[in-house]
């Protein structure tokens, strides 16, 4: 059965937004470890943590180069597939689009210097010209969250019957209810998955290296990665508690969607697991865990949690918003389990435990894939769980969506030109590693600062 035009602008959207948010997230995480790394080879004095930062970088450069046509691509077509939408985004919130220009070319300019003249600069200087790198990363991603919160809880503007928009306050929309938390989400959860995707590299590497000092180069970098890791995917779990309670207070539909929750309740059970079914109006094959999503949305177990049945029928989200909010939710405990692990491992190394073990390092190879995953599945949550609506209670997606016609083509020609992208991305970076091995760059720098076995500079 052939799609309606407004199922195929959103699928047509999805797949450009799901394709370029894996570039900005790990723009954001990786150049947040290239800092760390240039820190504390400032610190420390240890080669091997500029060594990862040079080689992180080499990384990220690629990485910019598809992210910046892909997020292009993207914002050509907020115009072209939603028009509706941006009719009224020019006149509320069109700040914080603006603005991201100029952080987007903080991160450029930072990371041209950061490239092309970090031999020539300080130590302290190369810290402070990546750290604007990742500040910059960071503005950009937090810029489009703000748009993105505000089609969850609109604010700064007044719509009249006949769709006039008056009493707007651009201000008021950039900081609208949901902006500080979603916010604060969106840079937790990447600089996590950035940690997450080094440590995949270094169990990787660790696996197949065998040269004595290039282990020595991995094992800090998993050491330093699983540490990162750790940290925030523990705040991430927490600043997913507060979205569950921005839900509970602006956006009740989703939440009960969340998790297929139909009667309005106190001591409301939590489902893990199964699915909802509308039909019957019950979660099939779940469990339930009583009282917990009460204490969710308001940290008390007689928190009062509306059900679906108080809303019209033909506002609630799609039935698979549950399976979407389980998957982010188990795929972001299981990494939160996998970095503990790792690090107990290492505390258990210190005390006489001579390797990390081959089967640690094959589960943590999996970790960097699983977090953009999770990313995926938390995006493909928050965009789904809003349906019907584009401007949550101000306009459906109907209304926003194009009403031209034979958007399927664009669409296969898209997917087509991002699947080409993603195939230059990991032919390019293959390349590059394989002809600059870690073992030449050790050599080199080893030659002309002169280190000792340890990688401290003399």
């Amino acid at each position: 059965m052939p799609m309606d035009t407004v199922t195929l602008a959103r699928a047509f959207f999805g797949t450009s937004l799901a394709f370029h948010i894996i570039f900005a997230t790990l723009g954001i995480g990786i150049s947040a470890m290239v800092f760390l790394s240039e820190f504390l080879y400032w610190w420390k004095k240890d080669i091997h943590y500029s060594v990862m930062a040079k080689r992180w970088t080499k990384s990220v450069a690629i990485l910019l180069g598809v992210a910046i046509p892909s997020g292009t691509i993207v914002a050509v077509q907020l115009s072209l597939l939603w028009p509706g939408f941006m009719k009224i985004v020019g006149q509320v919130i069109s700040v914080p689009f603006q603005v991201e220009i100029f952080a987007f070319f903080l991160e450029a300019l930072a990371l041209s210097i950061y490239v092309y003249a970090a031999d020539r600069l300080p130590p302290a200087f190369r810290v402070v010209s990546v750290f604007l790198v990742a500040l910059g990363a960071t503005a950009s991603a937090v810029l489009i969250t703000s748009a993105n919160t505000w089609m969850n809880t609109p604010a700064g503007f007044t719509m009249r019957a006949d769709g006039t928009i008056t009493d707007v306050n651009p201000w008021k929309a950039f900081f609208n209810p949901s902006f500080f938390g979603s916010a604060y989400h969106v840079v937790v959860s990447a600089l996590m998955t950035g940690a997450f995707v080094v440590v995949s590299v270094a169990a990787y590497r660790l696996l197949k290296d065998r040269r004595e000092e290039e282990q020595s180069v991995h094992h800090k970098a998993l050491l330093l990665s699983l540490v990162v890791a750790f940290i925030f995917s523990f705040l991430t779990a927490m600043s997913g508690h507060g979205s569950a309670q921005n839900l509970h207070r602006y956006s009740p539909e989703k939440l009960a969607a969340a998790e297929g929750l139909f009667e309005t309740q106190r001591y409301a059970p939590l489902a893990v697991g199964g699915y909802v079914d509308y039909q019957k109006k019950e979660i099939r094959y779940g469990v339930e865990i009583p009282y917990m999503l009460s204490v969710l949305a308001g940290d008390r177990f007689d928190t009062e949690v509306k059900g679906l049945n108080d809303f019209p029928r033909e506002t609630w989200p799609p039935a698979y918003t549950h399976t979407l909010f389980n998957v982010m939710v188990g795929l972001g405990m299981l990494l939160l389990v996998l970095a503990a692990l790792g690090l107990y491992v290492y505390w258990r190394r210190k005390r006489g435990t001579r390797n990390w073990p081959e089967w640690l390092l094959r589960c943590l190879v999996a970790a960097g894939p699983l977090s953009m995953l999770a990313i995926e599945f938390g995006w493909i949550f928050s965009c789904s769980g809003r349906q019907p609506w584009t401007i949550y209670g101000i306009q459906t997606t109907a209304e926003a969506a194009t009403k031209a016609e034979n958007l399927g083509v664009l669409f296969v020609l898209f997917t087509l030109v991002y699947l080409f992208l993603a195939t230059i991305v990991a032919v390019v970076m293959t390349r590059y590693f394989r002809r600059h091995p870690l073992a030449q760059d050790l050599h080199r720098l080893n030659r002309e600062l002169g280190v000792n076995a340890h990688g401290s500079t003399h």
